[in-house]
């Protein structure tokens, strides 16, 4: 069977954000970089692709140029089972640059976007009980990060 990698489209500094990703998830590491050679349509030694793999997972960042800036219509999903892990992972990604965005979305400072998503938030917007499940609803649609906390509450009646 075939592997699947994504492929993430930088102008030029798919280096850096590789390097940045495999900081901020455990399990990673960065496993080849091809560099432009003499003649390129790069510096030579400019990083060309940059394999990496984000908690075991492969990706590549080809440094493409600018003809393609990132949209919303392609997204990283993080899953994160406490408040702390939300937190870790909202801050790091949105610093130096990087912007909220509504409902656990948000964009790092090279235009990538992320979700980031407690693990529990499925099970409160689909509670049973419609009222519950509305409840949740609405306090999640008035977040920029989300605060797991506050959306059992709000699921409660509290």
């Amino acid at each position: 069977m075939p592997s699947i990698t994504p492929c993430l489209w930088f102008d030029d500094q798919g280096e850096q954000a590789a390097e940045f990703y495999t900081s901020l998830f455990p399990n990673s590491r960065i496993t080849n970089v091809a560099r432009y050679g003499p003649g390129g349509m790069r510096p030579e030694g400019t990083a060309m692709t940059v394999q990496f793999e984000l908690d075991g997972r492969e990706y590549v960042a080809l440094n493409g140029g600018p003809m393609f800036p990132p949209t919303e219509a392609f997204s990283l999903q993080v899953f994160c089972a406490s408040q702390d892990e939300i937190d870790h992972y909202w801050n790091s990604l949105t610093a130096d640059g990087g912007s909220e965005s509504q409902c656990g979305w948000l964009k790092d400072r090279w235009g990538l976007s992320w979700q980031i998503v407690p693990t529990a938030l499925g099970e409160l917007l689909g509670d049973p009980d419609p009222e519950r499940s509305r409840r949740a609803t609405e306090a999640m649609l008035k977040m920029s990060k989300i605060d797991i906390e506050e959306i059992r509450r709000a699921a409660a009646g509290e």
